[in-house]
């Protein structure tokens, strides 16, 4: 095994190490999560300070060691100094670092999360502070199909049949099982049962198994917005999307991704404070 190995990596999580030193954990691209020590970091005007930030990505240099790695180099490459301006972007990055701590690998190349959640940091960074839930929910998203458990949001998981929005219907609804995987057709659920006036249980039996499954319920704004999440890029119409929905939207998304991760989401707890009144 090497004695030294390089790595470009961005700092998720930091914690105090003795009296001067501040103990790492990183996502690279080619070694995936690493721990180590960045020593002196916590020292007055010491050059690791700024390096060993959260949301830094650096060139590091680490040598190997009997208990704990420790960053012989680091070279800042990029800096997220915008995610601190406002609590929203803070806690987006947070939650968002949050989901690739919980998928991320030790001791195997993890290029795709890494360039993923880079991308999705950005785009918070410079987005508008109303847009900042959109592209949280974005960034959820794509974590989760890194994962490989993005949520089936344009087909009926339990049918396959499509599901398509409509606005001009008040009361339009799609349901979603978070044990399904997705959405659900309710329009064929109607179907069902408007094709079994005499009550036959043996008929309904599959239209009560999909009422069984569901655990949310998506009107017609809501839904769009989750379809579109699954794009490279969020159209501007779909950003203009009310921030009630998109809390509707972050809301499912996290008892989603906590079902699958078995594990509750920290960050999120703020994004009622954050997000309500905008």
């Amino acid at each position: 095994m090497p004695k030294e190995y390089r790595a470009t990596g961005i700092n998720l999580k930091g914690m105090p190490l003795g009296e001067n030193d501040r103990l790492l954990t990183i996502l690279t691209k080619e070694h995936g999560l690493i721990r180590a020590v960045a020593a002196g970091a916590r020292k007055h005007r010491s050059a690791m300070a700024g390096r060993s930030g959260l949301f830094v990505v650096n060139d590091l240099q680490v040598s190997v060691g009997r208990n704990m790695d420790r960053i012989k180099n680091a070279e800042v490459l990029q800096s997220f100094v915008g995610l601190g301006k406002t609590l929203a972007k803070l806690t987006a990055a947070q939650y968002l670092s949050e989901l690739a701590l919980m998928q991320a690998l030790s001791a195997q190349p993890q290029e795709e999360l890494f360039l993923v959640l880079v991308e999705h940091l950005n785009r918070i960074q410079e987005a508008e502070n109303q847009n900042v839930l959109a592209h949280l929910n974005h960034g959820i998203y794509h974590l989760l199909a890194i994962a490989g458990f993005a949520p089936q949001v344009h087909s009926c998981c339990i049918s396959q049949s499509p599901v398509i929005a409509n606005r001009h219907q008040p009361k339009w609804k799609a349901g979603f099982s978070i044990v399904g995987g997705g959405v659900i057709n309710l329009e064929i659920t109607d179907l069902a049962n408007d094709g079994n006036p005499n009550g036959d249980r043996s008929e309904l039996s599959l239209s009560d198994a999909m009422y069984n499954r569901i655990s949310h319920y998506l009107d017609a704004s809501e839904l769009l917005a989750m379809q579109e999440l699954a794009q490279t890029d969020l159209a501007d119409n779909i950003l203009e999307t009310h921030t009630t929905d998109w809390l509707a939207v972050e809301r499912l998304l996290r008892a989603y991704a906590q079902y699958h991760f078995d594990r509750p989401i920290q960050s999120s707890a703020l994004i009622d404070n954050c997000f309500f009144n905008i």
